[in-house]
């Protein structure tokens, strides 16, 4: 009976390079596909994705697979980083890794896998999938400190269907002790931070060479003067470094951006209530399992990546968007950004935010009983 054929993305650090010599002890006819998703400057000290091909060959030769390069840096340029430069210019902060989830790694990666006769795909995500039935789940990965099924929330049940995530039982560390046992020469090698096409270089460089700076006042809530910015571009909600001003007093914090006048608002102290929601609103809605979450019921929610889920309720859910309600006020929620839901350990998947709604006293619904 032939082995079944998973193609896993190749990215040339630990965590893929652990997953495929997992998957090859379980049987399976493994290939190494390596991904190339930009060109524009790949060549200099930052995003430099040569050195990440040479660490994929070698891990592949050690392992005994295959691998070969696919490049998919225009599909990237047409389905994600048009949409990022969109929404920086519309005032927005953007997450690109979930967009490049959801339209390159699932998307043009599986159609080209499928073209290769593979039946399924592997990532070295820490995330993992339920099945029963023919219905599919996603749900975090055993280590909470890794889990990134926050950044998968957008993929359906086709895309789940062919997945395969093997480090969604294990913890990092014992990836890293794994990858060292194998005598993999990148066991030790720092994780990949930030967007793949920035890198670690200055991101103001980086986004002034596609839009163009528009400088304007920053402002305090009752309007007054208080310095100038580079561009709204630059400035995200709650952002405390790189303002400019100072004075006596608590920190300047970034409260606001108004295209329209082109002025920043910022406040003092990070507890402003400024800078507190209770509440927002998505659009652009993605759920897993094809059903809306029910109103009235309290879910766990996510506004950034690196927190800790925040009980909501949502008041309305359509095909358009939808009214979240949180039972305590959330910091910095910011347009552009993913909320994600889950339900216990299971991600129901989640939208963008379009805007945070200001402080309420009424109570939520589902916590009032």
């Amino acid at each position: 009976m032939a082995k079944q054929r998973v193609i896993i993305g190749l990215s040339g650090g630990v965590d893929s390079s652990v997953a495929a010599w997992l998957l090859k002890k379980q049987g399976f006819e493994v290939i190494g596909l390596f991904m190339r998703n930009w060109e524009d400057d790949d060549d200099d000290e930052y995003c430099n994705s040569r050195q990440d091909l040479i660490d994929a060959v070698s891990v592949a030769d050690i392992i005994g697979i295959d691998i070969e390069t696919v490049n998919f840096s225009a599909e990237y340029k047409e389905r994600v980083f048009s949409n990022f430069l969109t929404e920086y210019q519309a005032g927005r902060t953007p997450n690109p890794d979930v967009l490049c989830n959801a339209e390159i790694k699932f998307r043009a990666f599986l159609d080209h896998a499928i073209e290769l006769g593979a039946e399924k795909i592997a990532t070295g995500h820490y995330a993992q999938v339920r099945e029963s039935n023919g219905h599919f789940e996603l749900l975090r990965a055993a280590d909470s400190t890794k889990d990134q099924s926050y950044f998968l929330y957008r993929l359906n049940q086709e895309q789940l269907s062919r997945a395969r995530f093997p480090l969604g039982q294990l913890y990092k560390r014992d990836v890293r002790a794994l990858a060292r046992k194998l005598g993999l020469p990148n066991f030790d090698k720092k994780d990949s931070t930030g967007i793949c096409f920035i890198g670690e270089r200055p991101f103001r460089e980086f986004l002034s060479r596609y839009l163009p700076d528009r400088p304007g006042d920053i402002v305090s809530l009752d309007g007054a003067k208080l310095g100038e910015h580079s561009g709204l571009m630059y400035y995200t909600i709650g952002q405390r470094h790189g303002l400019g001003i100072g004075g006596k007093g608590e920190p300047w914090y970034v409260a606001g951006k108004d295209i329209g006048s082109n002025q920043l608002t910022v406040v003092q102290g990070r507890d402003h209530p400024a800078l507190l929601s209770d509440g927002l609103v998505a659009a652009d809605l993605s759920w897993i399992g094809g059903d809306s979450p029910r109103t009235h019921v309290v879910y766990g929610a996510k506004t950034r990546y690196r927190q800790n889920d925040a009980p909501c309720e949502f008041e309305s859910v359509d095909n358009h968007d939808c009214q979240v309600r949180f039972a305590k006020p959330q910091w910095a929620v910011t347009p552009g950004q993913s909320v994600v839901v889950y339900e216990s350990q299971v991600c129901l998947g989640g939208g963008i935010i379009a805007r945070a709604n200001a402080l309420k006293e009424s109570p939520l619904t589902a916590f009032a009983a």
